[in-house]
């Protein structure tokens, strides 16, 4: 007869599972945990814009796991998950090796999806992983390239045309960025900005709409026109083909074509693969496929099995598929974990949500603090930076300090509305270090008086 196995697998290295991994070692966690992503580099995805764009370094954005895990004991594995049996308890990797589990955390967070549009695939850039971002920068840059030397103006104008199709959240800051970073581009080519032209195609009436992020959408508007080159915002319009060099797309009952080399998908996500092909009833899943879990993170048929972020909806209390929720699951998956290993009574995750982040361009972003009040430009930035900077997964001792530094004194959930100015600033001062915290303080201290406060 087997010994049985006491080792946690943890599938996929997002937050949500990256995040369970650290909290696990600093919490000194009983059994060997093992952490399996296909990727090299953890990718801090509402970051990947700064990486980009040049803003930020990529040992901030997509740091290595083995540098992230060094020292915490946890094993990491790269691989790609070719199955997961639930009733075995076991992972096949694509390697050919497997691994059985006595607990399993599912963290593989959601994939691009095209919806069958015709050429999305083929044609159009998603911009989900550094290969992502990468393979972006060098298109844009031999587009650029090219238009510098043709002297067609046709062709050039097509060069120069960049698509973002998807109004939502992920649209609009790549739109916001491109606007400002294609012109800085190619003046520094020689050739002339105004030409760049930078189009948000929108299959509703409005940017933002049924997003988290849309109570900053007036905000987001204003921005996008204040941008190097304004964005030009297409509304209503659905898009129906992907070409090569085009773009169709359908506006008042009639197909029009947008000529363009580049056309940059952030038009929405689905379910991972292996998520949808788990043995779990519809009755088990919520209306996107997405597996139902109990408070404590559990899977209903398989309370072995944790889950968390984007693969999967809490019963009876819905969450948007942020970062922030997803690092807070997989802090409240590890507690759970280690209770469980303890004999101990499991607790109901707790996820604080506490306001959302928008990037709007080159040192341009807003924030909506708590549902309380809302910040825009330079101060929006520096809090957004500063915000994500205490989250970036360094090793376990400054991530500890950093993040419960955070959750103690900034976004506890009894904190009084009318402290929140002031926590803001000392927050800023803080994560932000040095000057940033300073130049956010003296913005924020102004804002809280002046113009910048809205109800």
């Amino acid at each position: 007869m087997n010994s049985p196995v006491y080792q946690t697998v943890i599938l996929g290295g997002g937050f949500t599972g990256l995040f369970t991994a650290l909290h696990l070692a600093h919490e000194h966690y009983p059994r060997s945990v093992i952490l399996i992503d296909q990727n090299e580099s953890f990718c801090f995805k509402p970051l990947l814009y700064e990486y980009f764009s040049g803003e930020m370094d990529a040992f901030q954005v997509v740091p290595r796991f083995v540098e992230l895990l060094k020292g915490s004991g946890v094993i990491f594995v790269q691989d790609a998950v070719e199955s997961i049996d639930l009733h075995q308890q076991q992972v096949k990797l694509a390697s050919g090796n497997s691994y059985n589990y006595s607990n399993l955390v599912l963290a593989l967070g959601s994939v691009t999806a095209y919806h069958h549009l015709e050429g999305a695939k083929e044609y159009a850039f998603p911009f989900w992983t550094e290969a992502d971002a990468i393979a972006l920068d060098r298109h844009l840059g031999d587009c650029l390239q090219k238009a510098i030397k043709t002297e067609d103006p046709e062709q050039r104008r097509q060069l120069l045309t960049v698509v973002v199709v998807g109004g939502g959240a992920s649209g609009v800051e790549m739109a916001a960025t491109l606007a400002d970073l294609l012109p800085h581009w190619y003046s520094a080519m020689g050739g002339n900005s105004s030409e760049i032209r930078v189009v948000l195609l929108n299959h509703g009436q409005e940017i933002l709409n049924g997003d988290i992020n849309n109570p900053l959408r007036p905000i987001a508007e204003k921005e996008l026109q204040k941008r190097t080159i304004p964005v030009e915002i297409l509304t209503g319009a659905e898009a129906t083909t992907i070409h090569a060099n085009a773009i169709e797309y359908k506006r008042n009952e009639q197909i029009e074509t947008l000529p363009t080399y580049t056309a940059i998908w952030t038009a929405g996500t689905s379910i991972h693969p292996l998520i949808k092909d788990l043995p779990i009833s519809q009755e088990h899943r919520d209306r996107h496929n997405r597996l139902l879990v109990t408070p404590t993170m559990q899977l209903l048929d398989f309370p072995e099995v944790f889950a968390g972020g984007d693969c999967v909806a809490v019963q009876d209390n819905s969450l948007p598929p942020t970062a922030q929720v997803a690092y807070q699951q997989g802090a409240n998956i590890a507690q759970n974990l280690k209770a469980l290993a303890l004999g101990e009574d499991l607790k109901p995750a707790k996820v604080n949500l506490r306001g959302t982040l928008l990037k709007l361009g080159l040192n341009d972003a807003a924030a909506n603090l708590f549902n309380i009040f809302e910040v825009a430009g330079e101060s929006g930035h520096l809090i957004r930076q500063g915000t994500y900077l205490t989250l970036l997964p360094t090793p376990i001792h400054d991530f500890k300090a950093t993040t419960e530094w955070v959750d103690e004194e900034i976004f506890h959930h009894h904190l009084d509305p009318h402290d929140v100015g002031k926590k803001v600033v000392q927050a800023v001062e803080v994560v932000g270090a040095g000057v940033m915290g300073v130049l956010a303080a003296r913005k924020l201290l102004k804002m809280l008086g002046s113009e910048d406060k809205r109800d």
